[in-house]
C-alpha cells in the first residue's frame, strides 16, 4: 500500500505530505504512544516496512518539537518586546541629578542625569542581542585555527583511513 511512486511529490521531486499521509502519520504516533511496535504499526496502517512506520512517527515528533519551539520563540519575543518598550520609556524620560534628596541645579535649571539614559541604552542593546540570538540573525564567528604538524598528520592519516582502499 505504501508505494513510493503513489506518494505526492513536489516540483523538486521531494515527498510532499498530503492530508491523508499527515493523518496516517498522526495515527502511527498515537499507536506508538500506546506502546505498539513499529512492525505492528506498519501492518495496521499498511506501511511496507517497519522503517516507514518509524519515519511516520519521527515526522510527527519533529513537527511537534518544531511547533512547540516556534510557540516558545514567539512567547520569548513578546516578552522581549515588553522589556524593550519599558527600557525605551526610561530612555525617553527626563532624568535629573539628585544629591542628598535634593535636585541639583545649574544656573537655576535641573542638572540632567545621563546615568539612567546610558543604563537604558545598555539594556536595550542586551535585549537586541538576545533577540538576534533567538532569531539566529548573528553571522557565525570566523576563527583562525592553528594546528600543530602532529595534529595535521593525524587528521590526514584519519582522512586516508576513512577514504579506504
Amino acid at each position: 500500500m505504501d508505494d513510493p511512486k503513489a506518494r505526492p511529490h513536489g516540483g523538486d521531486g521531494q515527498f510532499v505530505r498530503s492530508l491523508t499521509t499527515a493523518q496516517r502519520d498522526a495515527e502511527a504516533a498515537r499507536l506508538r504512544s500506546k506502546g505498539w511496535t513499529y512492525p505492528r504499526i506498519a501492518a495496521e496502517l499498511g506501511f511496507n516496512h517497519k522503517a516507514d512506520a518509524y519515519n511516520a512517527v519521527k515526522r510527527v515528533l519533529d513537527e511537534t518539537v518544531r511547533e512547540a519551539g516556534d510557540d516558545l520563540r514567539a512567547l520569548e519575543l513578546d516578552r522581549l518586546d515588553g522589556m524593550y518598550a519599558a527600557a525605551m520609556e526610561v530612555l525617553e524620560r527626563e532624568h535629573v541629578t539628585v544629591s542628598n534628596g535634593k535636585v541639583v541645579t545649574l544656573d537655576g535649571e535641573p542638572l540632567p542625569d545621563d546615568g539612567p539614559v546610558l543604563q537604558a541604552i545598555d539594556r536595550l542593546l542586551r535585549i537586541q542581542e538576545r533577540r538576534a540570538r533567538l532569531l539566529g540573525l548573528d553571522a557565525p564567528v570566523k576563527r583562525d585555527v592553528t594546528l600543530s604538524d602532529e595534529r595535521v598528520a593525524a587528521i590526514e592519516a584519519l582522512a586516508e583511513e576513512l577514504a579506504g582502499p
